[in-house]
């Protein structure tokens, strides 16, 4: 099988299992505990925490472990909204995950004002419309690192610009920019930064909250007062362990390993689109993920050509993960203007560690048939 959907999930690295393999048999201490084991299973965890606030260029105090990227993003966006004095005000762009735009919706029904701002038809942020609807009582905006569905990157400094001009509080979900993109939160100029451990090697599961210190924050979850109080339950330390070391090999492989997907990617990009008639790139054509290629095929369902590529050996995804089975079209899409036919026939092709040149020339080979059988005009 060649597994071509690392945007999903990647698979945890051998370093990540060996690394965690004595917190789950041998250091299995409550790392709250006072006694031996205790102290123990907290070294591991002081260590992994230190670990991650390296690579982001923070202090290890500013890290809040979670359960995934889905729970980093619900706290810091509720949890920084309704603790900011400010007003009730929140900005999110209209492609964020769903993580995101159904948090934003709960606090609409809790009396917040909540505006969605457009992207270009790249999916690249409209920093006019932007500017348009900050406001005084604006309490959070928060844009995403890069997208998960079409693999664009956003202009974090010309929104935290922005934010920074009027002192307002800028997350961006980095979920999908983790395991490729620089994450120092000074470079970027971000307060707050949300991370998922599986999208780069780590355990599913597992993932952090990076909160600068002066930002207030509610906590969502109310108990021990864990993690300095902003997110209460044992700290599963072995999850911990996996980010942080999955964390730290995506920092230093970067420089090797972005180059040759970036190079992959505009391969298959070009191949894709050389071969394949009535395909379309979706996304911006170079300012996006190193590993990531996402397709329309007019006339098809995204589903069926899946189909024929898993028949061929090839594993890859409509978009995302959390859509996958719904006949609804990609919000995603639609925003950068697609109709909803046309978006329905989304492919998307994302690369990782293990990928290399012979998996992109399987896609080239098979996709040609693939979208013609499709289309009622191949035989399988």
């Amino acid at each position: 099988m060649i597994y071509l959907d690392h945007a999903a999930t990647s698979p945890p690295h051998r370093e990540v299992l060996e690394a965690v393999w004595p917190y789950l048999t041998q250091v299995t201490g409550n790392p709250s505990s006072a006694h031996e084991a205790g102290r123990a299973a907290k070294a591991g965890l002081d260590a992994a925490r230190g670990a991650i606030a390296e690579v982001l260029g923070a202090r290890p105090g500013e890290v809040v472990l979670t359960s995934g990227g889905t729970e980093a993003d619900n706290l810091a966006i509720t949890g920084i909204a309704t603790a900011n004095p400010r007003g009730r005000h929140v900005v999110v762009s209209a492609i964020e995950h769903p993580a995101v735009l159904e948090t934003a919706n709960a606090l609409r029904g809790n009396g917040f004002a909540v505006d969605v701002v457009g992207v270009d038809a790249d999916g690249l942020l409209d920093l006019a419309a932007l500017d348009a609807v900050l406001r005084p009582d604006t309490t959070l905006v928060s844009v995403m690192h890069a997208n998960n569905e079409i693999g664009t990157v956003q202009p974090l400094a010309e929104v935290s610009a922005r934010c920074r001009a009027l002192g307002v509080p800028f997350h961006t979900d980095a979920v999908q920019a983790a395991g490729h993109l620089d994450l120092d939160v000074t470079r970027l100029g971000v307060d707050a930064l949300s991370v998922s451990a599986h999208k780069f090697g780590g355990l599913r599961g597992a993932g952090f909250l990076w909160v600068r210190g002066a930002v207030p924050l509610t906590p969502l979850l109310h108990g021990g007062g864990q993690e300095r109080g902003r997110r209460s339950g044992t700290t599963d330390v072995a999850s911990a362990v996996g980010t942080a070391v999955a964390l730290h090999l995506a920092a230093t492989t970067r420089a090797v390993e972005v180059p040759r997907l970036t190079a992959l990617r505009d391969r298959l990009v070009e191949g894709v689109l050389a071969t394949v008639p009535g395909a379309r790139l979706t996304g911006h054509r170079t300012r996006r993920l190193p590993g990531h290629a996402s397709f329309c095929f007019a006339g098809v369902g995204g589903e069926t050509v899946l189909q024929e590529l898993e028949a061929a050996g090839i594993v890859c995804s409509s978009g995302s993960a959390c859509a996958a089975g719904s006949d609804d079209a990609s919000h995603v899409l639609l925003a950068t203007g697609l109709d909803p036919d046309l978006a329905r026939t989304a492919v998307r092709f994302t690369l990782g560690t293990g990928s290399g040149g012979s998996d992109v020339d399987a896609v080239l080979a098979a996709l040609p048939a693939a979208v013609a059988t499709a289309r009622g005009g191949g035989v399988r």
